[in-house]
């Protein structure tokens, strides 16, 4: 068949309705409906590589890689999985969309996909640097439907984990540290004497173990407040300033913690007594 008979066949049935023409309109808006969700996913891909990058230098997730083996179990409990997973699903996207579009018939896909993955990355790196993360962080724990949606990426992963915990002292025992971390008080129990034992006002990193709501604390380290800024924003926001009233609340916490087996409360039952309490004192 040459290209007359298959140019009238076409037309044929073209004119019989059998084959429609779509409006070039359409093929447009495709192409551009296509080129906005391929921007998009940059764009988030961007963005939340650089929440990535701010969550492990703002927060006390690093930091547990300095106490060695013990601290592997706590830095593996805190790490940013939700922040990784969608960051991966956003850059599989904007992969795919490159794949099925005109440009991977021009170039090596090979190529365009490493020239995406480092424009992400280079553009996330930089985005580090300037205050979005940490406002984005920070409105994360807002009540607007737009700040609900990075609440889970915010303040999720700052919760105490079973393995580790950070927070700022607000008093110090003989056998024991009460700390406030960004969720509630909590108490320290110290299994072994410290040397250099944390001060009142400091922040801390700890591993060890949470038993019956108490953490077993294995290792201690100081740190300065500026070098966890979610964790020291969280705290204050949560507890305000370090003052004698905050110390107060902070005693009659403790007090209450150390009432709960003469009353034969469940270590549960006993956390949500006294931090519920909290707010009476």
């Amino acid at each position: 068949m040459d290209n007359k008979q298959l140019e009238s066949k076409v037309m044929e049935r073209i004119k019989s309705g059998q084959v429609k023409l779509r409006s070039r309109y359409i093929f447009l808006a495709e192409k551009l409906g296509l080129g906005s969700v391929f921007v998009l996913n940059v764009l988030f891909a961007v963005l939340f590589f650089s929440l990535m990058l701010f969550y492990l230098r703002a927060s006390d997730n690093l930091f547990y890689l300095s106490f060695g083996s013990l601290g592997l179990f706590a830095f593996l409990e805190s790490f940013p999985y939700l922040l990784v997973v969608s960051l991966i699903i956003f850059i599989l996207v904007a992969g795919l969309i490159i794949k099925k579009s005109d440009i991977s018939y021009q170039k090596p896909f090979g190529y365009l996909a490493l020239g995406l993955l480092a424009f992400i990355l280079l553009s996330g790196t930089v985005l580090t640097f300037t205050s979005i993360a940490e406002k984005i962080q920070a409105r994360s724990v807002g009540f607007a439907p737009m700040e609900k949606i990075f609440r889970p990426f915010g303040n999720n992963d700052l919760r105490e984990g079973n393995r580790g915990v950070a927070g700022r002292v607000i008093e110090v025992g003989a056998r024991y540290v009460l700390i406030q971390t960004p969720q509630s008080i909590l108490k320290l129990n110290l299994v072994d004497s410290f040397s250099n034992p944390p001060e009142v006002g400091q922040f801390v990193v700890v591993v060890g173990e949470m038993i019956n709501n108490e953490f077993n604390a294995q290792m201690i380290r100081q740190v300065n407040e500026s070098e966890m800024q979610m964790i020291r924003n969280s705290v204050h926001r949560r507890f305000g300033p370090l003052d004698s009233e905050t110390l107060e609340k902070g005693r009659m916490i403790k007090a209450c913690f150390d009432d709960c087996p003469r009353l034969k409360l469940p270590p549960k039952d006993c956390k949500e007594k006294c931090l519920e309490s909290q707010s009476q004192f």
